[in-house]
């Protein structure tokens, strides 16, 4: 992994945990597996701890780790560095893709509810006239009873955003072509076509995989079907939505976003989406950070302690669920 995130994500307490499950030497982070002086050490390896930042594990690179038998990542996705020689070799691979599903879910619950509230025009309403705003002429409408959420994939942080709605008097729908109409009701949502959700969502989120079939699987038509005053919001990914189409959308004022994700990353300086009042932009933040990343951290190393106890993970990555997952 990257040394920058290696100290982010582990504290003393996470390293001498670390040194307790495993013979290793805490302060050696690998960031070029072709790097001579690490031959020795990779010839021994058994186990990678991975993160944010490592290199793919080619086929030339796993020569260089004959005794290699599992890869845990410390993070979400593993596409970035898990190839199909690994799973040739026969490695069994973990990820802590859950833990960090968490602080996603969250900021998501976070923008449901303030879309809900008008809180972006209240905000910049107040901001522009320094002077008492009418709630009921601001927001109109607006309000988190009965409204309408449309969840666009079941994903580890689909379900966690699905969960955290529930206490709230809030209708949700599902898109998920793997969902059928029974873990639908155990999950307590309504499963419908996507264009449906569009059509009849006030909010919607999109939870959905990065793959080839769902690159803006909200384009220029399926926006248009959003209704008057909708809120899109993505932490999935910013392929999943056609910038142009929804550009040319928030600057008409028909629809307003959450985006913390975009196409490209990052957006060029020129972009209106900056300073639309009806756009919320951050820079990719609603995955784990700050004190986040010690329960992602903590997650791996529960991992690797099964590993070594000889029991199966908790949370396994298997190549065939690849296809249609992050």
């Amino acid at each position: 992994m990257d040394p920058s995130v290696s100290k982010a994500l582990f504290d003393r307490m996470a390293l001498d945990r670390l040194t307790a499950l495993a013979d290793t030497d805490p302060s050696l982070v690998v960031e070029d597996f072709a790097d001579p002086a690490l031959a020795q050490v990779l010839a021994r390896a058994e186990a990678l701890l991975t993160g944010w930042g490592c290199p793919p594990l080619t086929a030339g690179v796993l020569d260089r780790m004959p005794r290699l038998r599992t890869v845990v990542h410390a993070a979400g996705s593993v596409k970035h560095h898990i190839t199909d020689a690994c799973w040739e070799r026969g490695l069994t691979v973990a990820s802590a893709a859950a833990a960090n599903a968490l602080p996603v879910a969250e900021y998501t619950l976070a923008a449901i509810l303030f879309s809900g509230k008008g809180v972006l025009a209240a905000e910049r309403a107040y901001r522009d006239t320094r002077a008492r705003i009418s709630s009921i002429d601001l927001i109109g409408a607006g309000g988190n009873y009965r409204r309408t959420v449309g969840v666009v994939g079941a994903s580890r942080i689909g379900r966690r955003v699905i969960e955290l709605l529930r206490p709230h008097d809030l209708r949700v729908l599902l898109y998920d072509p793997y969902v059928d109409e029974e873990e639908a009701a155990r999950l307590g949502v309504r499963p419908v076509p996507l264009d449906t959700l569009a059509v009849t969502s006030d909010v919607v989120t999109i939870h959905a995989p990065e793959l080839p079939r769902t690159r803006h699987l909200f384009d220029r038509e399926r926006l248009s079907l959003l209704p008057d005053g909708a809120t899109l919001i993505n932490t999935a990914r910013g392929s999943l939505v056609d910038t142009a189409a929804l550009t040319d959308e928030l600057v008409s004022g028909r629809l307003n976003a959450v985006l913390d994700v975009t196409e490209p990353e990052v957006l060029p300086a020129s972009s209106p989406l900056y300073d639309l009042p009806n756009v919320l932009l951050t820079p990719h933040v609603a995955g784990s950070l700050g004190n986040e990343l010690l329960r992602v951290a903590h997650a791996a190393l529960d991992e690797l302690e099964r590993y070594g106890q000889g029991l199966p993970y908790a949370d396994p990555v298997w190549s065939e669920a690849l296809t249609r997952s992050a």
